[in-house]
C-alpha cells in the first residue's frame, strides 16, 4: 500500500474547547506515539485524512513543520453521525517492521443460491485483523461468493491472501454464507385474543333474521331469563 500526504501541524493540547476550534477549521485532533519516544499532540488536515481512509489507506506521510514522517493509523473517532472524523492516532513505523490491523472484506458476485433458489447471503464477518509488513499493508481482502449454493459457506481459512500477510482470526470462522429463503409466519389469534375470529353458527344467524323480519324479538340468552325469573 503507498502512503498517501496528509498536511499536519502541532497543536497545544487545551481541552474540549480548542479542540473544536480546531474542528472547524477543517482540522482533525490528533496524537502521534510509539517507538519510545515523546507523544506529540496534532492536528491534521480532515478533508486529506477522510480522503485517504475512504480509498483504504492506512499508512499516511504527514507533512509538518518542513518534514514528512511515514505513520500508521490505528485508530479513528467520529462523531455521533458517524460521519466526521473528531479525533485520529497515528503511530511510528519502520518499513521493516510488522504490524497488527483490520482490514475490511469485499464481498463480490451474487451468489447462484440468491438468483436461482432465493437464498439470502449473509456476511457475518465483514472484517478480519491481520498481521503484515507496512509496506505490505492490503486495503481491502476480496472474496468471490458468486459460486455459493444455498448451504454453501467461506470460512477465514478460505481468504485469499497477499503473500506475507497472516490473518489472526479463528480458521473456522464463518465469514460469509448463502442462507435459506426467509419464511414468512403467519400468525395465528388465539380464541379470545384481539383478532380472533369467533365461528358463525349458520343456523342461529337465520332463526334470528328470520324472528327479526316478523317482529319478533330474538330468544333471551341466560342473563335476560334469569332477570326475568327475578322479576
Amino acid at each position: 500500500m503507498e502512503s498517501a500526504i496528509v498536511k499536519g501541524e502541532k497543536r497545544d493540547p487545551a481541552g474540549r474547547r480548542a479542540a473544536s476550534r480546531l474542528r472547524k477549521k477543517g482540522l482533525v485532533p490528533g496524537i502521534i506515539y510509539g517507538h519510545g519516544e515523546t507523544p506529540v499532540p496534532v492536528a491534521v488536515n480532515g478533508e486529506q485524512l477522510t480522503e485517504q481512509l475512504h480509498g483504504g489507506a492506512l499508512l499516511v506521510d504527514l507533512e509538518m513543520d518542513g518534514a514528512t514522517t511515514k505513520l500508521l493509523v490505528k485508530d479513528v473517532q467520529y462523531d455521533h453521525m458517524n460521519s466526521n472524523i473528531t479525533h485520529v492516532d497515528l503511530a511510528r513505523v519502520s518499513m521493516d517492521e510488522r504490524v497488527t490491523v483490520t482490514i475490511p472484506i469485499r464481498f463480490r458476485g451474487t451468489p447462484v443460491g440468491v438468483k436461482l433458489d432465493g437464498g439470502q447471503l449473509l456476511t457475518p464477518l465483514p472484517q478480519v485483523e491481520v498481521e503484515c509488513l507496512v509496506i505490505a499493508i492490503p486495503t481491502e481482502i476480496r472474496v468471490n461468493v458468486a459460486e455459493l449454493k444455498i448451504g454453501d459457506q467461506v470460512t477465514v481459512k478460505q481468504l485469499e491472501l497477499p503473500e506475507g500477510v497472516k490473518v489472526l482470526a479463528n480458521p473456522d470462522q464463518v465469514v460469509a454464507v448463502c442462507a435459506e429463503p426467509m419464511k414468512e409466519e403467519v400468525v395465528v389469534a388465539a380464541p379470545g385474543e384481539v383478532g380472533a375470529v369467533e365461528p358463525e353458527v349458520i343456523g342461529k344467524k337465520e332463526e334470528e333474521e328470520g324472528a327479526a323480519a316478523e317482529g319478533e324479538a330474538p330468544a333471551a340468552g341466560p342473563a335476560a331469563k334469569k332477570a326475568e325469573k327475578k322479576e
